[in-house]
This record gives structure tokens, sequence and C-alpha cells, in this order.
């Protein structure tokens, strides 16, 4: 299959009834697919940390510290997304970038030292990066197929791969099940999934949608979903001061995108890096139990995720956004004030709930933002996200060592702050019903 090489003149495949191409309902399945190989794949990882940080010898500082590195590899190879979906097509990236991943996975799972835990983690979280803007590129192709939202479903297959491998992951820690046994059998079926996913994904050059339109042959784009971008004006040419290919206010509009990923990433951390942790420290349960807030935190936003598109084409985005945040917000802090494994859980799916719609969200606004080249605002906000979860896990650890973890995940609240003031970077519901006029479905 030819991912990358430009067809303009293809013709496309008949509608079915739905008013969807038939490659298009494939290749919606095979992102999907891919999404959810993604989650899983990595959080199979998370509810074994507790046994990662007991036989290495780890403190809380220094196994935050060892976390909180591995971003810095996305952050580096972030950078190289958009030239490698240039050469070689989001599909072959996208695909290629996630065998890498499940391929590191392995190192992590029998890391025997610091050094060597801090190394696969940065490794995996390089190829993840990759994996990242390289599958939601080729989703938005899709969703341009489509002609309505469907980005959130596609992060409800991520946050329903997240639930499956943890507990899969949990499952195998209460059974004992030795980590490198763990790491091979992720790798080989994630590994074989991936690259049968590559077979259902759209043919031709990324920018095939823009240029070709909706489906019916008219040549104006397709307008994706309600969740675009708060209002830039396109630039009629590309004169004047500008940085990565942007103009000074198309940037300025991305990096308050990326800010809100730093937000709802560093939410998610606290579930992904300490929910296990928070679990055994504060409440000494079992080993599964302990991975249930992790669990929970992901079941929550994967049923946030699969009823998203439809509450953000009624709602908007920036209300959507502002919402889910107030809600993370209440539910951390009922667990924290109400101290209790029951009360835990239930926070901890709170706050994923809160977050559920804001990487879909952003990852398509910042697709959208007039004056941008085609996978830049997606690599600059994916970079930003990954600058979070860097900057987290380290804080939180600290801060657990110097008072306690559960002190430490106060900050939760604080992040719920930050999307707040940063929503107004997303677009409300009146700009999103007319963009939306020319959907169908």
């Amino acid at each position: 299959m030819n991912a990358h090489s430009p067809q303009p003149g293809d013709a496309r495949p008949a509608a079915s009834s739905t008013g969807v191409a038939a490659d298009a309902r494939r290749a919606r399945w095979a992102v999907s697919l891919l999404f959810f190989l993604n989650g899983a794949s990595f959080c199979a990882i998370l509810p074994r940390y507790p046994e990662l940080v007991e036989h290495i010898g780890l403190s809380n500082a220094a196994f935050g510290f060892a976390v909180g590195l591995g971003p810095l590899g996305g952050l580096t190879a972030g950078l190289t997304v958009a030239a490698l979906m240039t050469r070689f097509g989001s599909a072959r990236v996208s695909v290629a970038a996630q065998v890498v991943a499940s391929t590191v996975h392995l190192a992590v799972y029998v890391s025997g030292s610091w050094l060597w835990l801090a190394v696969s983690l940065f490794l995996a979280a390089a190829a993840d990066a990759v994996t990242d803007v390289a599958m939601n590129s080729h989703g938005m192709r899709v969703e341009r197929r489509y002609r309505r939202s469907i980005m959130n479903s596609y992060h409800g297959w991520w946050s329903l791969g997240a639930v499956t491998g943890g507990l899969l992951g949990s499952l195998a820690a209460q059974i004992a099940l030795p980590t490198w046994g763990q790491g091979v059998l992720g790798l080989v079926v994630f590994g074989a999934l991936a690259l049968l996913a590559l077979r259902g994904m759209l043919p031709g050059h990324d920018t095939l949608e823009r240029e070709q339109g909706a489906p019916g042959g008219t040549t104006a784009q397709a307008a994706p979903s309600a969740a675009s971008a708060a209002e830039v004006p396109a630039d009629p040419a590309p004169s004047g001061l500008r940085i990565a290919g942007m103009a000074p206010r198309a940037l300025g509009l991305v990096l308050a995108l990326g800010m809100l990923l730093v937000f709802a990433g560093s939410t998610e951390d606290a579930g992904n890096t300490w929910g296990a942790l928070f679990m055994t420290s504060t409440y000494a349960v079992g080993p599964f139990v302990a991975g249930m807030a992790f669990v929970a935190l992901q079941g929550a936003q994967t049923i946030g995720r699969f009823t998203g598109d439809a509450v953000v084409d009624h709602l908007g985005d920036r209300t959507t956004a502002r919402i889910g945040a107030l809600v993370s917000a209440a539910g951390i802090s009922f667990a924290l004030l109400v101290p209790s494994p029951v009360t835990a859980v239930i926070g901890f799916a709170f706050a994923g709930w809160g977050v559920a719609t804001l990487f879909p969200a952003v990852y398509r606004a910042a697709d959208e933002v007039p004056g941008v080249p085609h996978g830049v605002g997606m690599t600059v906000a994916g970079w930003l996200a990954r600058l979070g979860f860097f900057v987290s896990p380290p804080i939180i650890g600290a801060l657990a060592d110097a008072l306690t973890l559960r002190r430490a995940l106060w900050l939760v609240p604080l992040y719920a702050l930050g999307i707040l003031v940063v929503s107004g970077a997303l677009a409300g519901r009146d700009r999103g019903v007319e963009e939306g006029s020319v959907r169908t479905g």
C-alpha cells in the first residue's frame, strides 16, 4: 500500500446508505484499532509500577524524576513528526512508531536500575509522541470524509484500550505474572495488531482530503466538526513575521491550545503515574484494587469520549471543556477531603471524565487553525503536552516526599483552574454550528 504518494485524481469509492464511502468506514476502524493499541500497550505497565519501585528501590522523588524524564523523548521526537509524515505518510509513520513503542515497553518491564527505567521510558515516550500525532493526523483525514465529528470516538478507543491494558496489568500483578512475560506477550500481540491496522488506512497523500473536499466532488474543504479553534483570520498570503511557518497570532492560538493539553495531560498523569502508588501507600490495598484508581480514571474517560462527539456538537468545545474542568476539580477534591479507597476511585473517575474531550478537541482545533501548515499545529500542541508530562511527575514526587502523596495531589484541582483560564482558545457553540451547516449524518 502506498500511504504517501499523491493521488489527487483518484475517484472516491461509492458511498454507502449512510453517506460515507466504504474506504472511509474501513479506515475509521483501522485508526480506532491503532488508538486502542496505543492505549493498551503502555497502560498495561502502569499497575506494575509499585513492583518496579520496590524492586529497584526508588523513592517517590526518584521515581517521579524517572517518569518525568520520559516525556523528554516525546519532546525531542515530536519535533520530527511533521517531516516524517510529509515523507512517509501518517499511516506508515503511526504504525511503525507503535511497533517500536511496543518493543521498547519490554525494556520498561525488565528495568533493573533507575537509569535503565529512565532510558526505557524516554524511548517509549519518543515512540508514543510520533504515534500520537501521526494517528491523530490520519484520523483527521477520515473525519473530513465523514464531514462530522468523530475524533472523540478515536480517543474513546484509546481510553478503552487504556482500561483494558490497566485491567490486564492489574490482573497480571495479582497473579504474580513475571513482568518480562507480560512484556513479551504485549510485544507480540500489540505489534501484530498494529501491522494489521495499516491495511485498512487511507491511501494517497495526507493533504488529499483538504484538496478535494467532501465526497461528491466539491472542492471546498470539509468542515470537520463543532470543535474548531477559536476564530483566527486566514492570512491572504504568507507575508510578514512567521515562526515555524505560522503568523504570530496563529502561533499564539496553537500555544494556548497546547497549554490545554498540558493541564489535561497532567490530570491524566495523576492517575497514570500515581494512582496505584496512592492506593497502596495511603490505604494498603492489594495490587488489583490499587490498579482501580487508574482504571476508574480511564474508564470514565472512555465513556466521556464515546459520548463526547454528541456533547461537543451540542455545546461546543469551550463550554464542554469548562464544565469538565469543574467536574474534574470537584471529583478529585472529594477524594482527597473524604479519604477512603472507594472515594479515591470515584474521585479519579470524575477527574478522567472531566478532561475526556480535551485531547481530541485540541488536536482537531490545532489542525484547523488558518495559516498553519499541515501537521505543524498538531505537532506543536502535542509537543507542549509532552512538556506537561515532563514537568508534572517530578513535582508531585518531590511534594509527596516532602509532605504526603495525598497532599501532593492537590495540584490536580489547580490543573482544572488552568483549563478554565485557557479554554477560550476553543470555539464556542455558535461558530461550531455555523461550520457544521455542511455536515451530514
